[in-house]
């Protein structure tokens, strides 16, 4: 069996993709596994060994239309539901199976904050595109393969038993304002890694200014060089970003804070609940005001994550420290 599995973006999602993948490899003797995505994401499947061969886009799927037709696929499973795997499946001509989306549900539980979300993660959605085939969720989680075991220097004190804290996201609405993550810093007993991208280097410098126990890593390393910092961290506190989602595939305590989006989305953590810890004020009216984000609060007041005290988050990071020593 030859199968084609669908998802052009973005980091998050891609990587929530991963127990399919490793499913089909598993499951289905001798199944041989492609992948489509966009070019920019290429790194995220490279060194997945559950995937025989990446496809990569840069724009429109025209680019590889002959080839999809070429290879003969005996599946299509569309994990994404867009015009671009809706083209896909055009070149393909081969049975095709596509996950449940639910933009109407999200548009409802956005603009009139009726939720008629299922209580389900999007991977098991995902399992549900795929059941078709015959395959079935393993419970293994999500995985995320390195290039090499190679790891990252940190000086010390920074060099174990860190707390790794991920400050960016695409969306300023997901992001834990920079004056309460200092504060947060401030409170921590244990030393801190700060974890972005260049563009979080100026809010990093902000960030830890006058703090001895912050190491402000925001753009010193690749991003695989971030990787392995949440892997070697003891906890790690994340915005609702693709590092999450990493995090959550390295199998690291999480406690996720959440901003304009919520959990009900379907794209908490793929942990289990007792190495997982999910940080919202529910009592916030306007949440969620997007299913993304945006780059600044609609109603001025940012509620949402300003109303997140830090001594929430130093209670969650401690609970899970005090799980991951009884396990």
């Amino acid at each position: 069996m030859k199968v084609l599995v669908v998802r052009f973006s973005s980091i998050g999602d891609i990587i929530l993709t991963t127990p399919v993948v490793r499913a089909l490899k598993t499951q289905i003797p001798g199944c041989e596994v492609h992948y489509i995505t966009r070019k920019g994401f290429h790194s995220l499947l490279v060194n997945n060994p559950y995937i025989d061969r990446i496809i990569t886009i840069d724009k429109h799927v025209s680019e590889v239309a002959k080839l999809i037709k070429e290879e003969r696929y005996d599946h299509v499973i569309d994990l994404h539901h867009n015009l671009r795997s809706f083209q896909v499946k055009i070149a393909a001509d081969s049975k095709c199976h596509t996950f449940p989306k639910l933009n109407i549900e999200k548009w409802l539980l956005v603009n009139f904050k009726r939720n008629l979300m299922p209580d389900m993660h999007i991977v098991d959605r995902y399992f549900r595109a795929a059941s078709p085939v015959g395959v079935r969720n393993d419970g293994k989680g999500l995985d995320f393969f390195f290039s090499s075991e190679k790891t990252e220097q940190l000086p010390a004190p920074f060099d174990q038993d860190y707390i790794a804290l991920v400050i960016g996201a695409k969306f300023n609405t997901k992001r834990y304002p920079n004056e309460k993550v200092r504060a947060l810093c401030q409170s921590l007993s244990r030393p801190v890694v700060l974890i972005g991208g260049p563009e979080d280097i100026s809010a990093g410098e902000m960030i830890c200014a006058g703090l001895t126990n912050v190491y402000n890593a925001c753009g010193l390393y690749s991003f695989e060089g971030s990787a392995h910092l949440l892997k070697r961290a003891a906890v790690v506190v994340a915005n609702d970003t693709g590092f999450m989602h990493i995090a959550a595939a390295l199998k690291k305590p999480v406690v996720s804070l959440w901003g304009n989006t919520v959990p009900e989305f379907g794209m908490t953590p793929y942990l289990p609940a007792t190495f997982s810890r999910i940080i919202e004020r529910k009592d916030v009216p306007c949440r969620p005001c997007s299913k993304i984000g945006y780059a600044t609060c609609p109603k001025g007041h940012f509620n949402c994550m300003n109303l997140i005290e830090t001594s929430t988050i130093i209670a969650a990071v401690n609970e899970l420290e005090e799980v991951k020593q009884e396990a």
